[in-house]
């Protein structure tokens, strides 16, 4: 036992409001107590017991924290998987199901709490999806299965066609552990192709409404110089029926006056007056300026329905250097006699396509030439071509004030114009765009360095 303490230890020492309470303690037993040799031992034992105690307090309160965590995430796991869409199966090796989502329990018609424990195998309808099924988890490999289709038994005993990806499950070491399989009802994803298809074919056959609608703008642009264009043969045509017509009365009245044995005086006199045999030297010559006439009438005419018709999916050879030179004609026709085309073309540039669309092309891009030259001191368009590198070339290159820099990049873009309201639509330079691009070649627009703007028609050559 210790000794009592002595007068100058009547009072024990007063702890400082910061200290920790182990330390309190053991100072006030060390002071009841005499702080002996056998007490400081019992005083290691409190302290540890009191440090012991702590730690338990912060492992509590670390694990009430990984609890919470935990909880947070199990939550949110669970509201993913209820809120999927698509269907979830997690089964082991042995094809147990562990888990499923509400979507997969909602189309089945079952409650999702009955299937875990159950075989993967009861879910499928037919013997061939169960045997599909047993080789999926025969192979033990690492690989992902994608768009499986099988089939999947209902509450009612229907067959439910679903598509289904398959992939490997592994633990934190590596080890599989079984398989994740997802999918979706085919009908679902097949209703999304259809719908997909339908939309692509409203999208083309828009597109070519916009080609042709924009083909019957340009082509009544033209009609004046179409209509000339027409005139020359068909009033060269008129010109040489209303001669042969003359010439068939004068042949008819020759020819009944040798059947109604004129007297040879008198016929060669006839002759004379009807200059028969000046009339058998023109006859040939009318004869054939009149079938020049038709012929010309006929291209012209074929050329305007080559270039108005729908053809959507034409492709055949044909000599770019012949389109161009009619697009020039017939633009140039409707146009004021100030403009100016200067052609520098080789002799032929066989490419394979639409010819009406090439055409349709080029007669923008030299109307749109006639349109920024309106108020340009010279009126004029160059167009060269050239044979480069299994490809043609035409460049159309015009006397404006050029593109300004700002527009370079919209150029192309649909409804974009700079005319004023009634002189474009913006349709003109997209869907020449889009023809060329369709025939594998490609349009370009820049600056020239020497002025004006430069349009450049790429399409793949037919090499012989």
């Amino acid at each position: 036992m210790s000794e009592p303490s002595g007068a100058g230890s009547a009072a024990a020492p007063v702890s400082q409001p910061d200290e920790p309470r182990s330390a309190l303690t053991v100072e006030m037993l060390a002071a009841a107590a005499g702080a002996s040799a056998e007490d400081g031992i019992w005083l290691d034992v409190i302290r540890k017991m009191d440090e012991v105690y702590n730690d338990l307090l912060q492992y509590e309160v670390a694990l009430e924290e990984k609890n919470a965590t935990l909880e947070d995430t199990q939550q949110f796991i669970s509201s993913v998987l209820t809120s999927m869409s698509d269907l979830l199966i997690v089964c082991s090796r042995a094809g147990v199901i562990e888990t499923v989502n509400e979507a997969l329990a909602s189309l089945l018609g079952v409650d999702a709490a009955g299937l875990p424990g159950r075989s993967v195998f009861d879910l499928f309808a037919d013997e061939e999806s169960r045997q599909n099924a047993g080789r999926l988890f025969a192979d033990q490999s690492s690989h992902a299965v994608e768009d499986f289709e099988m089939q999947l038994k209902a509450a009612n005993g229907s067959a439910i066609p679903v598509s289904l990806n398959c992939t490997p499950r592994y633990n934190g070491v590596g080890k599989m552990l079984g398989l994740v399989i997802t999918g979706r009802p085919v009908g679902e994803l097949r209703r999304a192709y259809q719908a997909l298809r339908r939309a692509h074919d409203d999208l083309k056959t828009t597109q070519q409404q916009l080609i042709h609608s924009e083909k019957m703008a340009s082509l009544g642009r033209l009609v004046a110089g179409v209509a000339h264009e027409l005139n020359n043969p068909i009033s060269f045509v008129y010109g040489n029926t209303v001669a042969m017509k003359r010439y068939a009365e004068r042949l008819g009245r020759y020819l009944a006056a040798v059947h109604n044995d004129m007297p040879r005086d008198e016929r060669e006199a006839l002759r004379h007056e009807l200059r028969i045999d000046r009339l058998l030297d023109d006859l040939p010559s009318l004869i054939d300026g009149t079938v020049e006439g038709a012929e010309r009438t006929r291209d012209i005419v074929d050329a305007l329905k080559r270039f108005s018709a729908t053809d959507r999916d034409e492709r055949r050879v044909f000599d770019l250097v012949e389109v161009v030179e009619r697009a020039v004609q017939w633009v140039c026709k409707a146009t004021a006699n100030q403009f100016e085309v200067s052609l520098n073309l080789p002799a032929s540039l066989q490419v394979s396509g639409s010819p009406g669309q090439v055409q349709q092309v080029v007669m923008n891009l030299v109307q749109n030439a006639a349109d920024a030259t309106e108020n340009a001191r010279e009126r004029r368009l160059d167009i060269s071509g050239r044979d480069g590198s299994n490809e043609a070339v035409i460049e159309f290159r015009d006397s404006g004030p050029g593109i300004p820099a700002e527009n370079l990049g919209k150029l192309f873009d649909p409804f974009f114009t700079t005319k004023p309201v009634g002189r474009g639509t913006g349709l003109g330079l997209a869907i020449s765009y889009g023809i060329v691009e369709r025939h594998g070649g490609k349009l370009t627009v820049s600056n020239h360095p020497k002025g004006g703007a430069l349009f450049s028609l790429h399409l793949p050559m037919i090499q012989e």
